[in-house]
C-alpha cells in the first residue's frame, strides 16, 4: 500500500486568498495560518482493525485514530529494506492497544503492516507470553547480517498497582521484518517492579550480539537501576537480565540507550534523576562503558551535562506538551564520535527549551560543552532525534512552535538540521505547520494534567546517501488523529560531507553556539526545571510509560 502526502486544494486556496489584496473600502481579511507543506512523505501507519480485541474494560480514554512514538531501522544487509514500529491507538493514561510493525522492501515507497505478539490486540495470549492489554516504547534494530529485533514494554494495569503485570518483550525476524517469531521475555514483573523505557541495539561489529537495556522501577526503594540483557547467538537465547548500574534509593535512571563503538566498546547513555535530602531534584546525562560486551561496566558514571528542560507548551494558552524532557537521543559515527542531543533551556536562561548537542571523541570518557543547534533560537523546540550518516554528516530532527501565533491552534512544524563538522548547520523544513491540538493527550503530572502527545521520542535513520526522518504528525480537521510518516528530504537541504562540494541551492545556514557567558538559570527557572523533572517522575510512577 502506498500513501504519499500531497498538499490539498484547500491549502492552495488558502494560500491564494492570503496573497490577495483588497479594493476600495473593503477591509483586508485577517491573516491566515501558513499552509501545510512538506518534503516527500509516505504514510506508514494505517487505520487499525483491532475492534474490541481485548474484551476487557479498562480505565482511561482511548484515541482510536492515533499512531505515535515511532522507531525505524535500515537493514544493513539490504538498504532498501526498512523496518518500523510505533504505538497504535494510544491511551491517555499510558501505552497503546498495540505496537504495530511495518516493513518496506523498496526503500520506503510502499509499506505492509506486520505484527508480533506484544499485546492481545496483535495476537498475544497466555500460551505465547503476549497476554498483556497494552504495549508501549517500541524499538527496532538490525544486525549486520540482516536479523531484525523489536523490543516493547508490554503491560496490564498501571505501574506498581495491585494486579498489574509488565514485561520487556523481544521478537526476532529472520526475513527482513516480513514475519516475526515468538516473543521472548527479557524480564517479567508484577506489582513490585516496573520495567520502563527499554531500547535494543544490535552490535555492528559482531552479528551474534544484541543488547537490551532499560530501567527497573522499584516500588519499595523508589529507585530505578539500569538493567541489561544480551544474546550472543543471534537471538536464539538470551542471558539472564541483571543490574548494571544502581543510583541508589529515591534515585532513578531513565532512557538507557547503548551505542557500540568501532572498537566494540559499549557505551550506555542514560538520564539520572537524583533527589537530595532537602527535596531538590536534578537530571543529569551520564554514561557508563563496557570493554567486554557487557560483562563488566565502568564506575562511577561519566557526567555529560545537566539537563535543564522546562518543557514545551503552547505560548498562547500554556497548554502543556508531553515531549522528550529529561530524555535524549544518541548516535555514533563510523569513526567512533558519539553525539547526544536533548531538550534544554540553558540557552534562553530558562525561558524556553531549545535543542542541545554534545559530543565525545574519546569513547565517552570526556564530553564537549553543549551547544544550541535549533535554527530559530527564539522558538520553543522539543523532541530531538539524531543520526550520523556513514559519510560523517550529522542530522537532527525536532519540532518547534515558530508558527504558533494563531488562536485556537497549536501550529507545529518538524525541522531537520545537518552538519559535517558539528559547528555549521543547514536548516531544512520537513513538514508543517500542523495543529498539535489534534494529538492524543497523555497524563504528565500529579494533577492528571493532559499534555499533547506525539511520543517521548521520534526516529531518524539513514542510508549511505539519504536521511530518513520518521515522525508522527497530526492530521487535518478538528478530530484527534495522528499518523507516522517517513520523509525524504532532498540532497539540497542536507549538509555536504566534508570532502564534497555543497549542493545548490543552499538551505538556511547557521552556527551552533554555547550559552551566552554568564547566562545562568535564576531561582524561578530552577524551580521550573525541577517541576518538569517531578512531572516526568510522576508520569513514570503513575503510568510508567
Amino acid at each position: 500500500m502506498r500513501l504519499e502526502h500531497v498538499i490539498g486544494g484547500a491549502a492552495l486556496l488558502s494560500l491564494v486568498m492570503s496573497c490577495g489584496g483588497s479594493s476600495g473600502g473593503t477591509p483586508s481579511p485577517p491573516p491566515q495560518p501558513p499552509p501545510f507543506t512538506s518534503v516527500k512523505q509516505v504514510q506508514v501507519s494505517q487505520p487499525p482493525t483491532f475492534g474490541t480485541c481485548n474484551g476487557v474494560a479498562q480505565q482511561g480514554t482511548l484515541y482510536d485514530k492515533t499512531a505515535v512514538e515511532p522507531s525505524l531501522v535500515v537493514n544493513p544487509a539490504n538498504s532498501v529494506n526498512l523496518i518500523a514500529a510505533w504505538q497504535q491507538e494510544r491511551w491517555d493514561n499510558g501505552g497503546a492497544q498495540a505496537v504495530n510493525l511495518g516493513v518496506s522492501f523498496d526503500g520506503g515507497t510502499s509499506w505492509q503492516i506486520r505484527n508480533a505478539a506484544f499485546s492481545v490486540c496483535t495476537g498475544g495470549n497466555v500460551n505465547n507470553g503476549g497476554n498483556y492489554l497494552r504495549a508501549s516504547d517500541p524499538w527496532v534494530t538490525a544486525s549486520p547480517t540482516g536479523l531484525i529485533y523489536a523490543l516493547t514494554l508490554s503491560f496490564t494495569g498501571g505501574a506498581l498497582l495491585a494486579g498489574s503485570s509488565n514485561a520487556q518483550l523481544v521478537a526476532r525476524s529472520i526475513d527482513g521484518g516480513n514475519t516475526w517469531g515468538v516473543t521472548t521475555p527479557l524480564m517479567r514483573d508484577g506489582t513490585s517492579f516496573f520495567n520502563d523505557k527499554g531500547s535494543i541495539t544490535a552490535d555492528p561489529t559482531n552479528a551474534s550480539y544484541v543488547y537490551a537495556v532499560w530501567d527497573r522501577m522499584d516500588g519499595q526503594t523508589n529507585g530505578g537501576p539500569s538493567w541489561f540483557a544480551f544474546t550472543q547467538d543471534g537471538g536464539n537465547s538470551w542471558q539472564a537480565a541483571r543490574n548494571i548500574y544502581d543510583p541508589g534509593p529515591n534515585n532513578q535512571t531513565l532512557g538507557n540507550i547503548i551505542v557500540v563503538l568501532p572498537t566494540g566498546v559499549l557505551v550506555n547513555v542514560f538520564t539520572e534523576l537524583d533527589t537530595s535530602a532537602d527535596g531538590k531534584i536534578t537530571a543529569e546525562l551520564r554514561a557508563i562503558r563496557s570493554t567486554d560486551r557487557g560483562a563488566n561496566w565502568s564506575t562511577p558514571p561519566v557526567t555529560i551535562a545537566e539537563e535543564q528542560a522546562v518543557g514545551a507548551s503552547d505560548p498562547l494558552t500554556s497548554t502543556p506538551i508531553r515531549d522528550s524532557s529529561d530524555l535524549f537521543s544518541v548516535a555514533t559515527s563510523v569513526s567512533g564520535v558519539i553525539y547526544v542531543a536533548w531538550q534544554d533551556a540553558r540557552f534562553s536562561s530558562g525561558q524556553h527549551d531549545g535543542i542541545a548537542l554534545a559530543s565525545s571523541t574519546d569513547g565517552g570518557l570526556t564530553w564537549s560543552t553543549p551547544v544550541q543547534v535549533n535554527a530559530d533560537a527564539k522558538a520553543v523546540a522539543f523532541t530531538p532525534t539524531i543520526n550520523v550518516r556513514s559519510d560523517g554528516v550529522i542530522a537532527i530532527t525536532y519540532y518547534d512552535l515558530r508558527n504558533d501565533t494563531f488562536a485556537g491552534m497549536v501550529l507545529t512544524d518538524c525541522w531537520m538540521v545537518s552538519s559535517s563538522d558539528g559547528k555549521t548547520f543547514k536548516e531544512a523544513h520537513l513538514a508543517g505547520p500542523f495543529d498539535l491540538n489534534n494529538a492524543p493527550r497523555s497524563e504528565i503530572d500529579a494533577n492528571n494534567t493532559l499534555g499533547l502527545f506525539l511520543g517521548d521520542y521520534q526516529a531518524l535513520a539513514s542510508t549511505s546517501m539519504q536521511f530518513l526522518p520518521f515522525f508522527a504528525q497530526t492530521n487535518p480537521g478538528t478530530a484527534v488523529s495522528s499518523d507516522v510518516f517517513v520523509n525524504f528530504p532532498p540532497a539540497a537541504d542536507v549538509a555536504a560531507a566534508a570532502a564534497q562540494p555543497a549542493v545548490a541551492p543552499v538551505a538556511r545556514e547557521f552556527h551552533a553556539h554555547e550559552a551566552q557567558p554568564g547566562a545562568v538559570l535564576d531561582e524561578t527557572a530552577r524551580r521550573r526545571v525541577m517541576d518538569r523533572i517531578r512531572a516526568v517522575q510522576h508520569a513514570r510512577w503513575s503510568q510508567g510509560h
